[in-house]
């Protein structure tokens, strides 16, 4: 009779934690899901998605390694450039030809692929005081061809294999004269 009750004890036991054990691996995945789940937050996208669909020069290159990218919280930053930030700062200075008289921020968010072609561009015009707004599109054009030319991309690896990575140019222009290029 007692050896009855010891296995009953033992097995209750063993249930019982068995189903904890389940439940918490059940509220794990439920958990990990849901901190995952894009579509209920109010940024639907991590910080180096692009939308394909509205990105410009997205046709025009190819992406390697099924389109996995590096660097896509705070871009490639000093690694991305050509030569250095400063080089493609003198670079585009004295490339740009203003004939503009336009104030604000003009953005470029870009991806750029293992063979270092900048493509997969979008735009995104400001004010000074950071609301949205259109500026010339002239001048937009012209600083887009700069931006895109892939002279001012490096190829970066990873292990020895070269990788896509996100990149962001953001000018800040102030009477058609570009003030800072950021990062």
């Amino acid at each position: 009779m007692k050896r009855k009750k010891v296995f009953k004890t033992i097995g209750l036991i063993l249930g019982i934690l068995l189903f904890s054990f389940a439940c918490l691996i059940t509220y794990k995945y439920f958990e990990f899901k849901k901190a995952h789940n894009t579509e209920s937050k109010e940024y639907k996208n991590y910080i180096g998605y692009i939308n394909q669909e509205t990105a410009l020069l997205n046709s025009t290159y190819t992406l390697c390694d099924k389109g996995q990218l590096m660097h896509t919280y705070s871009s490639a930053g000093a690694k991305a450039f050509a030569g250095s930030k400063k080089h493609f700062r003198e670079t585009i200075l004295s490339e740009y030809k203003n004939n503009y008289t336009n104030s604000g921020y003009l953005n470029f968010r870009f991806l750029v692929n293992c063979e270092g072609n900048a493509g997969w561009f979008e735009i995104i015009e400001m004010n000074l005081d950071l609301e949205e707004s259109s500026l010339n599109e002239e001048m937009v054009n012209q600083l887009f061809k700069l931006t895109s030319n892939s002279k001012h991309w490096n190829i970066i690896s990873y292990k020895e294999t070269p990788m896509n990575y996100y990149m962001y140019i953001s000018y800040r222009i102030e009477h058609g004269e570009i003030t800072e290029i950021l990062p």
